[in-house]
């Protein structure tokens, strides 16, 4: 039996009937569209899926939907700060190489969105550990921590 829950997605309010099974992953892609947010593994081990949470990271992938009733969601849709302007984690990722295939690039900016709420003047080591469960094929993730590193610095000058 559906039942409705009540999420805010990238700042807009959204009423969702959904089965007690359904992935938050499913509703933002099927229900919504919201085709950013990739679907990987199905297991919660290779972070394409992240999304922030009421701010914080999470596999929406593993999240039911039912259990997000009430709160904020933050996809990769919504970290643009307009139509045309990248947010500078985005613009980053652009600029110092670190988009190949792209597929875990949403969820990489997003857990890096969610590393530099928290600690905006991170240090290497600690970029790779808030980058964790994000696997990337494709770049060696040298140039994503360097991505993460220049956004971190952007924002520090901007104050955001």
């Amino acid at each position: 039996m559906k039942q409705t829950i009540h999420i805010r997605v990238n700042g807009d309010d959204y009423a969702v009937a959904v089965n007690p099974w359904e992935t938050l992953l499913d509703v933002l892609r099927n229900s919504l569209r919201l085709t950013g947010t990739k679907r990987g593994c199905g297991d919660g081990d290779c972070g394409a899926c992240t999304v922030l949470l009421a701010g914080r990271p999470v596999n929406s992938c593993l999240t039911l939907a039912v259990e997000t009733d009430g709160r904020e969601i933050l996809t990769i849709e919504g970290v643009a700060r307009s139509g045309t302007e990248l947010h500078p984690i985005q613009q980053a990722f652009v600029d110092q190489g670190a988009v190949q295939c792209g597929y875990c690039t949403p969820g990489m900016v997003l857990a890096a969105w969610a590393l530099l709420l928290e600690n905006p003047d991170p240090s290497e080591e600690e970029i790779r550990r808030g980058i964790d469960g994000n696997l990337c094929r494709c770049t060696g993730y040298a140039k994503i921590v360097e991505a993460i590193a220049a956004a971190a610095e952007i924002l520090r000058r901007e104050g955001t």
